[in-house]
């Protein structure tokens, strides 16, 4: 049998497969470097691992979905940049696990938020929107600044990132509760926003 481009469409199974296959092999050539390249692996000067409280405000963001409506790319075209600031690299991102880039725009993006605004005024935009931007239409996040951390709950977190290769020493981890201490969500998720692209420039 003539083993022909009309053959293989025939063959629903034969046909997968090699679809599957040429897929596969075109996905790794293209990602696997991206493993070795020091620009995607190794964070720009500057970057450390998440502080005890940011970590547990980056939980809380994600926990409450921010990233279904805001992305954290900066993408690199004029348009872009003239309205968030630099655009993103992966250096910013090494100790994201996962990175929260995405790319839907429901709000505006938060790559370049952090020093934009103050903690006060974070809180009231977390507490009601509307009363910083009225025409949002974000969901009210009142509970954050009435709900405590739990202080112990970071410990396990930070040993899983250690073992992942975040640079965290074992007396960063032993003191980490202490930081969160009389802390509420609200305290953690204002720390995380106000540390976001503070080490790129945000203007051109």
């Amino acid at each position: 049998m003539k083993f022909s481009h009309d053959w293989i469409e025939r063959n629903p199974w034969l046909l997968i497969a090699l679809v599957t296959l040429v897929v596969s092999v075109g996905g790794a050539v293209e990602i696997v470097p991206l493993f070795f390249q020091k620009s995607t692996t190794e964070p720009v000067a500057g970057l450390k691992p998440y502080s005890p409280l940011r970590l547990a405000g980056r939980d809380i963001y994600v926990r409450e979905g921010c990233y279904n409506c805001h992305s954290q790319m900066v993408r690199p075209f004029r348009a872009e940049t003239e309205r968030y600031g630099h655009y993103s690299v992966a250096g910013e991102f090494v100790y994201d696990r996962p990175f929260q880039w995405g790319s839907k725009r429901t709000g505006p993006d938060l790559a370049r938020v952090g020093g934009r605004y103050s903690d006060e005024w974070h809180r009231t935009h977390l507490a009601n929107p509307r009363d910083v931007v009225p025409e949002s239409n974000m969901p009210n996040y009142p509970w954050l600044a009435k709900t405590s951390l739990v202080p112990d709950s970071i410990v396990p977190k930070m040993k899983a990132l250690k073992r992942l290769g975040d640079p965290y020493t074992d007396a960063e981890i032993a003191a980490a509760p202490d930081e969160l201490k009389d802390k509420t969500e609200e305290d953690a998720l204002v720390a995380y926003l106000q540390g976001l692209g503070t080490l790129i420039k945000t203007r051109n």
